[in-house]
C-alpha cells in the first residue's frame, strides 16, 4: 500500500478540511430537502451518491494515514533499538542544526 508524505500539520489540516466539507455537503442536502422538481431530485440523488463515495475515501485515506504513521513510528523504534549510537549521534546532528538555524535569526 502506498504511503501518504504529508507532513503531520498539514495531514491534519488536510483531513479536517475535508470533514468540514461533508458536514457543510450533509447540510445543504438537509437544508433544500423541501424542494419537488425532478431534475432537482435526480441532482440531489447524484450529490448523494458522490457525497456517499466521498465519505468512504476520507475514511480510506485516514486509515492509510494512520497505517503509514504506525507503520513509520515503528520502523524508527526498531532502528533506535538496532543502533542506539548512531541514533543520539542523528539526534545531536539534528539538534545542532535547529540551533544554528534559530541562532542566525
Amino acid at each position: 500500500m502506498d504511503k501518504i508524505g504529508l507532513g503531520g500539520d498539514l495531514r491534519d489540516r488536510l483531513m479536517e478540511d475535508l470533514q468540514l466539507i461533508v458536514k457543510d455537503a450533509e447540510d445543504l442536502l438537509r437544508s433544500t430537502g423541501q424542494q419537488v422538481d425532478e431534475g432537482y431530485r435526480t441532482a440531489r440523488a447524484r450529490f448523494e451518491s458522490t457525497l456517499s463515495n466521498a465519505r468512504s475515501n476520507l475514511g480510506d485515506l485516514e486509515e492509510r494515514v494512520a497505517e503509514g504513521t504506525r507503520d513509520a513510528i515503528d520502523a524508527t523504534q526498531q532502528y533506535v533499538k538496532e543502533n542506539p549510537w548512531q541514533a543520539v549521534g542523528i539526534g545531536a546532528a539534528a539538534g545542532l542544526v535547529i540551533g544554528l538555524l534559530i541562532g542566525r535569526r
